[in-house]
């Protein structure tokens, strides 16, 4: 759906306004600075000429089956929020800032209506978990470890895992994650083959077939299929960068194919 040819809450899309830079400065430092009745006259002003933004951002959650009014009015609530919380002093532009606030409410909206329903006091210790990986990210310059959040929220490394997992939005295997220009990686070339290892005529077939490939294609083939080992995994051990995993393992498993 071309969000900016449509009606949407009632409003016609193609006549929305949008503002300049300037313009934004202006309205925002009136917000700021201005009487009562020039703020509230300059926060409407903002925020109607930012519905476009609005839909540009909501047009990234299209296909998942939300009515698009809904996203639009769940983005409204994002834009104000940014809206109102923006500094004037920073010299950031307002998109760069309110993008992200309207994505955080979009994804917040749609994780509390998830099919797959999750309790609250879940979802409150995911949001709290959230928070304190951010806060110690920021104290010590690198990402905390699943035991230094618990230890800071008082739970258990189960919990709280366990929470942190059930407001992940689920993704397609074969969504993008990397591309060189060559070759795409793919989230399926981060997952590990957990194959049974009874299946013991597959392996006999796939031993006989690898016989002809190069020691370094043995290698990535042996460490993928035979220990279950990702593209990344075998990356690190091997000292190549992924791209150059993937690109040996497709060339070896078409050879093995032919």
């Amino acid at each position: 759906m071309q969000y900016n040819k449509v009606e949407i809450c009632g409003i016609n899309t193609a006549e929305l306004k949008v503002l300049t830079e300037a313009e934004k400065r202006e309205l925002l430092l009136k917000i700021r600075d201005g009487t009562p009745d020039e703020s509230r006259r300059a926060r409407d002003k903002m925020i109607q000429g930012n519905l476009r933004l609005v839909l540009s951002v909501i047009q990234r959650f299209a296909g998942r089956g939300e009515n698009p009014d809904d996203l639009f009015q769940v983005g409204v609530i994002g834009l104000i929020k940014a809206i109102d919380h923006f500094d004037c002093n920073l010299d950031v532009r307002f998109s760069t800032y309110g993008v992200p606030m309207i994505i955080g409410e979009v994804r917040r909206y749609l994780r509390d209506n998830t099919a797959i329903r999750v309790s609250r006091s879940m979802r409150d210790t995911a949001y709290h978990a959230m928070q304190v990986k951010e806060r110690l990210t920021n104290e010590n310059n690198r990402e905390p470890t699943v035991e230094e959040i618990s230890a800071e929220l008082g739970l258990s490394k189960e919990i709280v895992v366990l929470a942190l997992e059930s407001i992940v939005d689920p993704v397609s295997l074969y969504e993008p994650l990397f591309s060189d220009g060559n070759d795409t990686i793919y989230v399926m070339d981060q997952i590990g083959d957990s194959s049974d290892d009874s299946d013991w005529v597959e392996e006999i077939s796939m031993r006989d077939a690898i016989k002809n490939l190069t020691d370094r294609e043995k290698k990535i083939i042996g460490l993928r299929f035979f220990k279950g080992k990702t593209q990344m995994e075998v990356a690190d051990e091997i000292g190549i960068s992924q791209a150059q995993v993937s690109r040996i393992e497709k060339s070896a498993l078409k050879k093995i194919k032919e």
